[in-house]
């Protein structure tokens, strides 16, 4: 029998990776396939799970973001999670003055939530975790020592990398230009309704 497979994506590592490494043509990108380009032959992925936030401005980049999440709706077995933005008060280094710089918050602790749920209903033989966020070593440690039958296989975004996760994880895995040529939306994609939505020419 096959490995059962469950991807979880740190959507702003993914990309805020993709953008360093000028990867723009990427960003239309299907997750769930993606995540399939992963895969080893005994391997089978049964869901896809999607960690962002919403983004309230610039309304361009709002529209981008809408857009993308709908075309991530009309896959079958993929989920989208929520966290949210708090306002953090940052100092500017050269002038003195203070403002508010909105910051994401939740993903982290979302992630280690699904992944431990997941693994307790025993939901997955193995976890792709494509993050390079250091603060994910919690939910690994915890599945090394509780179900040690699993194994968590880092994944790093373009231009991420994190050697605590490294050294922690089953395994780990760089996500490369040919896997991301081949896991991108077509420049259309219809919704059930028969809605279609285009490709962002800014992603081009």
């Amino acid at each position: 029998m096959n490995e059962r497979v469950i991807a979880y994506i740190d959507g702003f590592n993914l990309y805020f990776g993709l953008k360093s490494a000028s990867m723009k043509r990427f960003y239309w990108l299907n997750l769930q396939a993606m995540a399939q380009n992963l895969l080893k032959a005994n391997q089978d992925l049964v869901f896809t799970k999607y960690f962002t936030s919403r983004i309230s401005y610039p309304a361009d980049k709002q529209r981008r973001q809408s857009i993308f999440i709908e075309a991530l709706e009309t896959l079958n077995d993929l989920r989208v999670y929520y966290g949210h933005y708090q306002a953090i008060p940052q100092r500017c280094r050269k002038c003195g003055n203070k403002a508010m710089i909105p910051s994401e918050k939740m993903t982290d602790v979302n992630i280690a939530v699904e992944i431990m749920s997941d693994a307790y209903q025993d939901l997955f033989d193995v976890a792709f975790l494509v993050s390079a966020d250091s603060d994910l070593t919690a939910p690994i440690l915890a599945i090394k020592n509780l179900y040690p039958k699993k194994r968590v296989i880092a994944v790093f975004p373009p231009q991420r990398h994190s050697a605590q996760l490294q050294r922690l994880a089953h395994g780990f895995l760089q996500i490369g230009r040919a896997n991301l040529a081949k896991s991108v939306f077509p420049e259309k994609v219809q919704k059930a309704d028969g809605f279609v939505l285009q490709r962002p020419p800014e992603w081009k």
